[in-house]
């Protein structure tokens, strides 16, 4: 079955449904139909799948680069990219991301046995770092 699109291949107008077909018992129901538009439906079918992915790895970076084989940079790129097509936001405000202190702070507890390598990865990927 082929995927249902949402604007028109010719001049990128919205489409309209005007019947619907029930393949059990063969019942046609025709009208007019808005299609639901949410943010996800923007998203190529690979862009899709990546948030599937992100999905299923609970949003987290390192098990996504093991389970796609791809390097943090590229997640990234591709996960900013895909907040952009959504129409969200890509980069925290200035005041939320980590200063060269946090991180050091994070790495000294990591350092003193405070905290455990998996508290530190995601310490430490909560915010990108501000570079000075």
């Amino acid at each position: 079955m082929n995927m249902l699109i949402d604007k028109c291949p010719v001049c990128n107008n919205d489409l309209i449904v005007t019947s619907l077909h029930c393949n059990n018992c063969r019942t046609n129901i025709q009208g007019v139909f808005e299609l639901a538009h949410t943010p996800l439906s923007d998203l190529s079918a690979d862009q899709l799948q990546f948030v599937l992915t992100f999905i299923r790895c609970e949003g987290k970076f390192n098990r996504m680069e093991e389970e796609l084989e791809l390097s943090y940079p590229t997640l990234r790129s591709r996960f900013n990219e895909i907040l952009r097509v959504m129409g969200f936001e890509a980069e925290p405000p200035e005041e939320e991301k980590m200063t060269s202190e946090e991180r050091k702070a994070i790495l000294t507890k990591l350092n003193e046995g405070q905290i455990s390598i998996d508290e530190a990865q995601d310490l430490l990927l909560q915010k990108p770092v501000k570079i000075k």
